[in-house]
């Protein structure tokens, strides 16, 4: 028996699903009836700027779930990352590695080695030089000609010769200070007349005579009369070449009788004598040097070459110089690395 005033479970089912259908049919009526209005549209109305092209619909519908985004890993969980304990930073240099002081320090042992070789070929001269005059002071006096060419000097420099005359006193010129055994003194300088001048006149035959190194407290003629003999004399020394005069000597100053280097052309022409310089030569003993300084008389000098001769010291210091400097050049421009570069590169190496 069939009941009007209630719905069974299949009649519901069926109007349920007949409603769904409808529902179906109506949104795809809509849909097309959708498409082909905008596609009208689109035939009559220009096409919009892209400029101004209408942005997509948002997405009105809500996500599924709520779950939060997902954070980044941290860089250490990164197996391609690398800390600064894995490649730790290099001692570099900053600005110029060498300045000029390099090429003042290469300089230095190039021409320290320079000087030092000039320096042995000075001391082969000086050696040599050396031996000549010991050759020439060995040999026997020559007597001394009354007229001596100032040009031959050269050739018989440290030559030991004879001369007899007189010693003219009143043109004594005493030349200083030269120091003796810690004191303070002068070198006597006194002209020597001699007779064969011939007609050259008077003076043509003197020669200066250097009789030797008195005291300064006897530097009076008046307080050493033993000093001064008056007859004939004769006189056995070195015949010298002029001296010369460095730039630490003052000059002469012979208005006032003061001499501080034997100038042999100027003392020459004071005493009206030959350009020629005599050094008297003796060699007392102890107790006879003590009295004759003691008298004011005279010391003369010993016959012996005096030329300093230092040139192996200079040698040794030049070429030490250029040893030692050459082992700085190389010091600095092959410089070892410090303790902490040392530990940075092998840092690295380890890693």
């Amino acid at each position: 028996m069939k009941s009007h005033g209630w719905l069974t479970p299949q009649s519901l089912a069926r109007r349920v699903e007949q409603s769904l259908e409808a529902q179906v049919r109506a949104s795809h009526s809509s849909t097309h009836s959708t498409q082909n209005s905008r596609s009208s549209r689109a035939v009559l109305q220009p096409s919009p700027t892209p400029s101004r092209s209408r942005k997509p619909p948002p997405n009105l519908r809500r996500p599924f779930t709520h779950t939060a985004p997902r954070r980044a890993r941290p860089p250490a969980e990164d197996p391609a990352f690398r800390s600064i304990l894995d490649n730790p930073p290099e001692l570099v240099r900053a600005g110029r590695r060498h300045g000029p002081g390099l090429i003042l320090l290469a300089v230095i042992p190039v021409t320290a080695f320079l000087l030092g070789t000039w320096q042995v070929q000075r001391l082969g001269w000086k050696t040599g030089l050396i031996a000549k005059f010991e050759d020439r002071i060995v040999r026997p006096p020559l007597p001394l000609p009354p007229r001596v060419d100032p040009d031959a000097i050269h050739d018989f420099d440290y030559r030991r010769v004879r001369a007899t005359g007189r010693y003219r006193h009143d043109r004594e010129m005493l030349v200083g200070p030269r120091m003796r055994d810690g004191e303070q003194g002068y070198m006597v300088v006194t002209p020597l007349e001699r007779e064969g001048g011939g007609k050259a006149g008077e003076g043509a035959a003197t020669v200066l005579v250097n009789r030797g190194w008195i005291s300064k407290k006897l530097r009076l003629q008046r307080d050493r009369p033993e000093s001064l003999p008056t007859g004939e004399v004769e006189v056995e020394g070195l015949l010298r070449e002029p001296w010369k005069k460095n730039m630490f000597t003052p000059e002469n100053r012979p208005d006032k009788g003061e001499f501080y280097f034997p100038d042999v052309k100027q003392m020459a022409a004071l005493a009206g004598s030959q350009a020629v310089w005599v050094e008297q030569t003796m060699e007392p003993g102890l107790l006879e040097a003590i009295d004759m300084e003691a008298k004011g008389i005279p010391i003369g000098r010993p016959a012996e070459v005096n030329l300093r001769n230092n040139h192996a010291q200079y040698i040794f210091t030049w070429y030490g110089l250029a040893v030692a400097t050459s082992i700085m050049f190389y010091m600095v421009v092959k410089k070892p690395p410090t303790d902490v570069a040392r530990r940075v590169r092998m840092n690295k190496e380890w890693s």
